[in-house]
């Protein structure tokens, strides 16, 4: 038996991967976020299959599923939204599956900050521009953020921030940006990344935490900040230059 975390992608049924998809279909059980993750995803489930929806679950009866599967020597899908790799708390499972000896491996899937840069019609990594990007959230009743990685530190780069699970505190994310990027620092929220309520405000640090309240956004949501959102003067990339040489 193997759990196969899957990642579901950012909303939209049809992004999960064909991999996902088939693991899906091959797995007779399968826990699911019902909060995040697409409920057409169950379609491809096989008709008998157990479902698990651990929007309400803790931890421990996430295991105790996973650990009944596996005594039964049933394959599970565990579906993660968006990507596995990415603030998807798919560590401490690994830990105690590793703990039990239980096997298990890894789909990856969109996450949501491609989502969102794909809804934007934007690169994240612009040449002479930005070709950094810096993946973080903020901290209220999440697991407190290690020392070195507050907002002001990381922005002290002018890096290309993407933001996730923040958009409940923009006015505060706003406050500690501002010193190092300026306030007239182009940014855009995309609430529902590729959902079809999907939702893209386009403003400065400046306007952004009116927009986000006057829009009622207040979950998931992304929140990117950066020049790249605005750039257009910028050199071609050396990918496609006619001085590279293709030999």
């Amino acid at each position: 038996m193997t759990v196969h975390f899957v990642g579901a992608g950012p909303g939209a049924a049809d992004l999960i991967t064909v991999r996902g998809r088939d693991v899906i279909a091959a797995s007779p059980v399968c826990l699911y976020a019902g909060s995040l993750v697409p409920t057409e995803l169950l379609e491809h489930c096989p008709r008998d299959a157990r479902l698990v929806d651990t929007a309400r679950m803790n931890l421990d009866e996430i295991l105790t599923e996973l650990r009944v599967a596996h005594e039964a020597g049933l394959d599970v899908a565990r579906l993660h939204s968006g990507d596995p790799a990415v603030f998807s708390a798919v560590a401490e499972q690994m830990r105690r599956l590793d703990e039990d000896g239980v096997p298990y491996d890894v789909v990856p899937g969109v996450p949501a900050f491609s989502a969102a840069a794909a809804a934007l019609n934007r690169e994240l990594t612009v040449p002479g521009v930005g070709q950094t990007v810096v993946l973080t959230r903020t901290a209220a009743r999440a697991t407190a953020m290690p020392e070195g990685e507050d907002l002001t530190t990381l922005g002290r780069s002018g890096a290309t921030m993407v933001l996730h699970l923040a958009v409940n505190r923009v006015e505060e994310l706003v406050e500690q940006l501002v010193p190092n990027y300026g306030a007239d620092c182009p940014v855009a929220v995309v609430a529902g990344a590729s959902r079809s309520d999907e939702v893209v405000l386009r403003g400065t640090l400046s306007d952004i935490a009116e927009q986000v309240r006057s829009a009622g956004i207040e979950r998931t949501a992304v929140i990117v900040v950066g020049q790249v959102l605005t750039a257009s003067t910028f050199p071609d990339s050396h990918l496609y230059s006619t001085t590279r040489c293709r030999e």
